[in-house]
Formats: structure tokens, C-alpha cells, sequence
């Protein structure tokens, strides 16, 4: 028997190490020896999946549930700096001491049973999770849907946020094969929320096949809203005089449209009244997903990895207000679609300090620099141009470096993968202690 690692850290090296496969799709194994712990749960669970706003969606949902009293377990991922940040109980994250303790019962359960990381760890918040007798469970899909391990659970009401072209090499090139895998979390005779505008018609005939509730964005559920309040309408619930969210951006309402549709479905079991509604949308907070942080110059943190996700930062960025020069601090994963974020990005960027970063599937900064040359922006090196390309060894430096140049009217958009925005954030940490 291996002795077990004993902190948090070791066992996260561990198992990043141990299984061969990093991203082993199918339910087959992680299954079995979730009915061998015996993980079910007696509350409402409310699964969300999608290409872009499924955290914001999550957290919407935790922040209205904490303050109706509930006890609400949520679950996310990636983390942005904590692994723990993806256990969360009563929006606390969860202990190093409490996360290895059932690290520990999952690998006493598991046996000769091979898992991967995100199989293992969320096996683990699982367990953690049915062991604090909650009010409310929420479960932010991993990728894809259909065969991502938190699709063992049959989760109350499923909740499908967008359908956009991300994660092609598990997921398909199709909005019409993705919108399958997506629909994967719904279940026969459950609530099945879609808050995409266009759902894809595969989503919509596998909700048809298996028997699912469908609420669609625009037919079940909708919003209508003027500069200064919104109102959410239900098959049976209005929700009028809301505030807005706190979460920046233009697609806060179909998350919050989306959100309180599974708090229609679960009316009777978790009853929210309507100032709870109104208080938890503007108290809820998730670090970068458009996140404006205070002083000056602007310093905007959103992991948009995607065209889709990019295409909403754009028109974020673009409802600023007038800036005299954005600089964009951007680093990604060589898997994405660069070249369609660039697409969408490059009208609102003056100069870009690409970023390397710690992962082997990263892309370069300097194959980075081509797709934005080839894409027609201008590269100089004079100091005091319109335009500039500069590539960096990591996100602090380049985050330095447009530090270092940019006006106190200016602007920084950091984006990308999330790796980039947490090298930022710890960064920006350090620098203030």
C-alpha cells in the first residue's frame, strides 16, 4: 500500500500525474465507484452546462439561495488561483484539511479503478458534499456534458447556457454536435432549461427523445427590462422590479433569466422570496468574468477563450466609454480557436503583450504574434505608435510591461485562458502585499 500524500498539494501533483489520460471521457468507471460510496443526494441539484455563462449562471443561483438561508454546496471549474475554490459550502471554499480527508476515501474506494484528475477530485467534492447534508446542490458541468463525470448524478434541473464552438477535439466542429453532448445532463421527466436564443436543433429533438421538461428561452421563460430594472416571466412565476446583476456584461440577463427559471421548477422545495431574488443578484460576484477592478488605469479580467465568449467581451469593452489606447494582455491554449478571438478583438485593441504560459498544450506568444500579423494587425516597435505586438515569458511580465506604458485613462483587457487571468491576479497580489 502507498503511503498517502498528507497535504493538499501533494496530492493534487499526484494526481495530475497518475492517470495517463488527462481528459478520459465516458461514465463507465467513475460510476461504478461512485455507487460503491454510495453518492446520492436527497436535496435539489441543479446541474449547469454550456459553452460560456455556465459560472456566472452558478453563482447567481448560490447567491440567491444564501440569502433565502438555504445551504448550498457549489461546485465549479477550472479554479482561477485555489483548487479549493471549486468546493464550495455555504459560499466558503472548502479546507485543504477536508478536500485531502476525502481525497483519502476516494482512494480507498476506487480500488484497482483508474480515474483521472477531475473524475477523482470530483468524486471527492461529491462525497464532501452528501457528508453536509445541504439544502441545494449546484454542479457546474466540466466540458461538454454528456460524459463529464458530474453527469453520474441526475440532477433535478439541468440548465444548458449557450451552445458555441469550444473543445472541438471531444466535442465535435458543429454547433449541432456540441448542442448533443450538451444536452447529455438533461433526464427524462426533469426540467430542462435552454437559455440559448438559437438552441441547436439536436439539443432541442434529444430533450424531444428522452422525455425531457423543455423550457426554452423566449417560449417558457423571458425578460424584458429598461435602463434602470428588469422583470423575469415564468410559466407560473413573474419576477418584477429586479436590480441588475452586479456581474458586468450584455448576456447577465439570459444567466439570471436562466437562473430563475430552475428556481420557478423548484418553487415548492426551495421557496425564494422576491427580495432574496433581488439581493442575491446584486451581491453576486465572480472573479473573471468581466471583472472591472477599481482604480486607474481600467484593468479588465475576463476569461474569454472562445469567439463566442470573445465576441461578448468586444461589446463589453465597446459599452466602456471612450479610452484613448486598450491594451490586451492575452495567452491561450493552442487547442482554441485563436484566430476567431482575434477576429473578434482586434477592432478594440491597441497594443498586445502575448503571453507563454505553464502548460504544454499553451500556445507560444511568438504563434500567437503570427495569427495576429496574419490577421492584419500592425506590429511596431517604436515606443509611441498606434500599434504594437510584444511577446512575454508569462503573464506577470506582460501584464508589467502594459502596466508600464498604459495612460491612467487607458485601459488593460486581460483575457484569455484562465491560466492567464489567475498569472494576473497573483500577480496583482503579491504587488500589494
Amino acid at each position: 500500500m502507498h503511503t498517502l500524500p498528507t497535504t493538499l498539494t501533494d496530492w493534487l501533483s499526484r494526481l495530475e500525474t497518475s492517470h495517463p489520460i488527462t481528459i478520459d471521457m465516458g461514465l463507465e468507471r467513475v460510476a461504478a465507484v461512485a455507487a460503491s460510496m454510495g453518492i446520492r443526494f436527497d436535496c435539489p441539484v441543479i446541474i449547469v452546462g454550456g459553452t460560456n455563462g455556465k459560472g456566472s449562471t452558478c453563482a447567481m443561483l448560490e447567491a440567491i439561495l444564501l440569502q433565502a438561508g438555504y445551504r448550498v454546496g457549489l461546485s465549479t471549474s477550472p479554479h482561477l488561483i485555489d483548487f479549493n475554490e471549486r468546493a464550495r459550502i455555504d459560499g466558503v471554499s472548502a479546507s485543504d484539511a477536508a478536500l485531502v480527508d476525502y481525497f483519502n476515501k476516494v482512494e480507498v474506494a476506487r480500488g484497482a479503478t483508474s480515474l483521472s484528475y477531475f473524475e477523482f477530485t470530483t468524486l471527492a467534492i461529491l462525497q464532501l458534499f452528501m457528508d453536509a447534508h445541504l439544502d441545494a446542490v449546484i454542479l457546474e458541468v466540466g466540458l461538454g456534458g454528456r460524459l463529464d463525470a458530474m453527469n453520474i448524478i441526475d440532477a433535478d434541473v439541468a440548465i444548458v447556457t449557450s451552445v458555441d464552438i469550444d473543445h472541438t477535439a471531444y466535442l465535435g466542429h458543429t454547433r449541432e454536435a456540441i448542442g448533443f453532448e450538451k444536452a447529455g445532463i438533461f433526464r427524462a421527466g426533469k426540467a430542462a432549461i435552454c437559455s440559448d436564443p438559437v438552441p441547436p436543433q439536436s439539443l432541442l429533438d434529444h430533450a424531444a427523445a428522452i422525455g425531457a421538461d423543455l423550457w426554452l428561452i423566449g417560449r417558457d421563460f423571458n425578460y424584458m427590462g429598461d435602463k434602470l430594472q428588469w422583470n423575469y416571466g415564468g410559466r407560473e412565476q413573474r419576477r418584477n422590479s429586479l436590480g441588475y446583476p452586479s456581474l458586468r456584461g450584455a448576456n447577465q440577463l439570459l444567466n439570471a433569466s436562466a437562473a430563475l427559471a430552475a428556481l420557478e421548477v423548484l418553487r415548492h422545495r426551495l421557496p425564494v422570496g422576491a427580495q432574496e431574488v433581488r439581493t442575491g443578484l446584486v451581491l453576486v460576484d465572480l472573479p473573471g468574468r468581466f471583472q472591472v477592478l477599481p482604480g486607474r488605469p481600467a484593468v479588465i479580467l475576463d476569461v474569454a477563450h472562445n469567439p463566442h465568449a470573445a465576441a461578448t467581451l468586444s461589446q463589453n469593452l465597446g459599452n466602456m466609454g471612450f479610452h484613448p489606447y486598450t491594451y490586451a494582455v492575452f495567452g491561450a491554449m493552442q487547442d482554441k480557436d485563436i484566430d476567431g478571438v482575434i477576429a473578434q478583438l482586434k477592432g478594440q485593441i491597441d497594443h498586445w503583450c502575448l503571453t507563454d504560459l505553464p502548460l504544454p498544450r499553451a500556445a507560444t506568444a511568438a504563434a500567437i504574434r503570427e495569427k495576429l500579423l496574419a490577421a492584419g494587425v500592425v506590429a511596431s516597435t517604436s515606443k509611441d505608435t498606434e500599434s504594437s505586438i510584444e511577446t512575454f515569458a508569462a503573464p506577470a511580465d506582460a501584464f508589467a510591461n502594459a502596466i508600464s506604458r498604459a495612460g491612467e485613462n487607458d485601459r488593460i483587457a486581460v483575457f484569455g485562458s484562465f491560466l492567464t487571468v489567475a498569472g494576473v491576479m497573483a500577480f496583482r497580489t503579491a504587488a500589494n502585499h
